[in-house]
């Protein structure tokens, strides 16, 4: 099993930033992948972006540019930059984690508006 609590939403105007943090902890394997995905109102959930262990990334055309997935493999920590805040990028975040099964975390709400 595997837990993950996020942290570091909030609300921030247009324009400004906001980081996020995931925390792993439990049967960690080195070998993962793990990636941030939202959910707005009324609509599906999803990636907005994706890191493996050895560092390749994976962006939402949406986010490229402005956002900035990280990890610190030895605290097993993911971390999301997010720069530029646009008031569509408002939803609830969510850290997911996924070795040979995928694990949520509770999320986060970001809310951009001024």
């Amino acid at each position: 099993q595997v837990q993950l609590v996020e942290s570091g939403g909030g609300l921030v105007q247009p324009g400004g930033s906001l980081r996020l943090s995931c925390a792993a902890s439990g049967s960690i394997f080195s070998i993962n992948a793990m990636g941030w995905y939202r959910q707005a109102p009324g609509k599906q959930r999803e990636l907005v972006a994706a890191i493996i262990v050895g560092g390749s990334t994976n962006y939402a055309d949406s986010v490229k540019g402005r956002f900035t997935i990280s990890r610190d493999n030895a605290k097993n920590t993911l971390y999301l930059q997010m720069n530029s805040l646009k008031p569509e990028d408002t939803a609830v975040y969510y850290c997911c984690y996924v070795d040979y099964a995928t694990y949520w975390g509770q999320g986060t709400q970001v809310t951009v508006s001024s």
